[in-house]
């Protein structure tokens, strides 16, 4: 028998030795922390939806990724969206947060996870990370916990999926929802287990910072099946239109809320020209994510610089590599001395316990220490499908350390 896939398809129209002094780069093309690529056949999937005349929303292609996430992950149901946050945005609906509810999650993570929470009237409740994985940490999540608490969203930072047997433990006897901001996680796995198939809810982005693109775009998976026909309902303005297509009633009306998450269709064509080479994108992020490892690892711990680390178990999908500096000081100089030599490195996330608004709307529960320090030491090394001259970079780096520990 065909898989829903299938028949969905049937119908389309070397170790660094010190030696010599390293010459800083110049004069050179710049390296970018990130830049899009064309991967397979998207421009003929946009050409085939504007030919099969439908670009709004649900139409071939997006149920062909729908189709295509469910059998990936292994998902009950996914609906795509036009983000991640509007993912989000749903995943605080289904939980049905209210004013004054409390929602646990880390404050390194990207301002969606806490806006899609405050949208509700509930709390962002922030608490620290683990020092070798950068997630959430469930001791601390656990600490975190009041009779006001009814959900806790992890984040799978740098596609290392989080403790989620610890949490499913913790949501499971607390009576918690739980939900999985797999943004950057997508093909990662844990113990053979898919990203966004262990919280009742899991969302996904198709940013085109992401392995997977579409330039915007999102997917909000739905394992408990409690919320599927309501999760419809709300990506559909807050009506029954879905089943009203499928017959399941004679006319579609205002039953609920919600808003238009759905992504048009020359999105989802261009992403589903993506999702059909997601195994080779995956393999050529892991083969940099890797080089830099080999290249880097000797060279950066005597000078008390950390590497990326996968905890046993984890196969991650090589979304990102950074650096973990010392000291601030010596992150601006090294993020200087790469610009000097026409290569982009950024930082990432300032803590949402600290930012303005975190300290409005949201509060900390506990001591912040290691995400306080994560958010001021850790650099970004360039990362995306069409690198070719990593080679450069990693050279870029060698001086660039060279030049920052001096100063």
């Amino acid at each position: 028998m065909a898989s829903g896939l299938e028949s969905l398809e049937q119908n389309p129209p070397d170790d660094f030795v010190e030696a010599e002094l390293i010459e800083p780069r110049s004069g050179s093309e710049p390296i970018p922390f990130n830049a899009p690529s064309v991967v397979g056949e998207e421009f003929y999937h946009i050409a085939d939806a504007i030919h099969r005349g439908q670009l709004s929303g649900d139409g071939h292609y997006t149920h062909l990724c729908e189709v295509w996430l469910q059998e990936k992950t292994g998902a009950g149901k996914a609906l795509l969206t036009h983000s991640c946050t509007a993912a989000l945005e749903m995943a605080a609906i289904l939980c049905d947060l209210q004013p004054g509810d409390e929602v646990i999650m880390p404050s390194f993570t990207f301002v969606s996870t806490a806006n899609a929470v405050v949208m509700r009237g509930a709390v962002p409740v922030f608490v620290d990370i683990e020092e070798n994985s950068l997630n959430i940490c469930p001791q601390k999540t656990r600490e975190a916990i009041t009779d006001k608490t009814k959900a806790i969203f992890v984040v799978h930072y740098a596609g290392v999926i989080a403790d989620m047997p610890a949490f499913k433990a913790i949501a499971d006897e607390h009576n918690l929802y739980l939900v999985e901001d797999a943004a950057q996680a997508l093909g990662s796995t844990l113990n053979g287990q898919q990203a966004g198939s262990f919280g009742d809810l899991a969302t996904f982005s198709f940013h085109e910072t992401k392995n997977v693109i579409s330039g915007e775009g999102g997917a909000l998976l739905i394992n408990n099946p409690h919320m599927q026909d309501r999760a419809e309902i709300i990506r559909e303005k807050g009506t029954n239109r879905s089943q009203f297509f499928r017959g399941q009633v004679d006319k579609y009306t205002w039953v609920e809320i919600g808003s238009s998450y759905l992504p048009g269709e020359l999105i989802a064509a261009f992403l589903y020209g993506q999702l059909t080479r997601e195994s080779e994108i995956y393999q050529q992020r892991l083969a940099i994510w890797k080089e830099y490892d080999r290249a880097l690892t000797p060279l950066v711990k005597p000078l008390e610089i950390q590497t990326p680390h996968s905890p046993t178990g984890h196969d991650h999908n090589g979304h990102m590599y950074y650096l973990l500096m010392p000291t601030l000081e010596m992150r601006q100089a090294f993020i200087n001395s790469m610009k000097q030599q026409n290569i982009t490195t950024p930082f990432h996330y300032i803590p949402l316990h600290s930012s303005p608004a975190g300290e409005r709307l949201g509060r900390a529960n506990g001591s912040m220490d290691v995400t306080n320090r994560v958010s001021d030491t850790l650099v970004r090394l360039p990362v995306f499908y069409s690198l070719k001259d990593q080679s450069s970079v990693i050279d870029a780096i060698k001086w660039a350390l060279d030049s920052s520990a001096a100063n």
